[in-house]
């Protein structure tokens, strides 16, 4: 289990070289800073390629703006760091996806050299980098409501494990259900497209054995989870 989480602030972040195989590297930012590693989260157009502007420019809300343009300055700060290369110099591709082979697949940066993943929910992102694929996911602690939609689309046992906790701790188990299923499925660059149901991952508190990744449960902030997926 991962113990430590770096943590990405407004000063320039201290980094050593890009992990190598499944040694992983995970950084957690606060997307409310109006600054990441001393570059204006204001000026952010000037680091960010054209589709990551018409990403922000199409968020309705400005508070989601803002938190897109931070977590996106940061993971560009930090492939950067591990590239040798200036944030706005980090060219990012899309993998061919697995489903149908479209260009709209797992997010990698140009030539490989390190793979990388990119989560935020509320006002928290969470990245891993690793020589190997992987996902990272962070998730608040879902409403009521949240936990009667998604509830039924999860594996039968995990409707089963849920549906026999006591009312109060549904909501804390499925965060952690959502945040490991969601962390794989963005390591095989599946997404959401297949559905919720595989893998199954349990809601235990330790999460359940998936075939051919490391699944991890991450620390987090309070009323947050955060798992973590790498390729064995």
């Amino acid at each position: 289990m991962i113990d430590y989480v770096n943590r990405l602030g407004d000063g320039a972040p201290l980094i050593g070289p890009p992990p190598k195989g499944a040694a992983v590297a995970v950084w957690s930012l606060d997307t409310r800073l109006d600054a990441v590693a001393g570059l204006p989260v204001a000026e952010a157009s000037a680091v960010l390629d054209a589709a990551e502007q018409d990403r922000a420019g199409r968020l309705v809300h400005p508070a989601d703006r803002h938190r897109y343009l931070t977590s996106h300055l940061g993971l560009r700060v930090l492939l950067g760091s591990y590239l040798g290369l200036a944030p706005h110099e980090v060219t990012l591709v899309r993998e061919t996806c697995p489903c149908c082979g479209g260009p709209h697949g797992r997010p990698a940066v140009a030539g490989g050299a390190v793979h990388f993943s990119l989560s935020h929910s509320g006002d928290v992102a969470y990245l891993a980098f690793a020589g190997v694929p992987v996902g990272i996911d962070v998730e608040e602690t879902p409403s009521t409501e949240a936990l009667a939609d998604v509830l039924p689309l999860l594996h039968p046992a995990e409707i089963a494990e849920l549906n026999a906790l006591p009312e109060g701790d549904r909501r804390t188990a499925l965060a952690r259900v959502w945040c490991r299923k969601e962390a794989c499925l963005k390591a095989d660059g599946t997404g959401l497209a297949l559905g919720l149901v595989d893998p199954y991952v349990g809601s235990a508190p330790a999460p359940a054995p998936v075939p051919g990744w490391t699944v991890r449960d991450l620390p987090a902030p309070r009323d947050y989870a955060a798992a973590l997926a790498v390729r064995a």
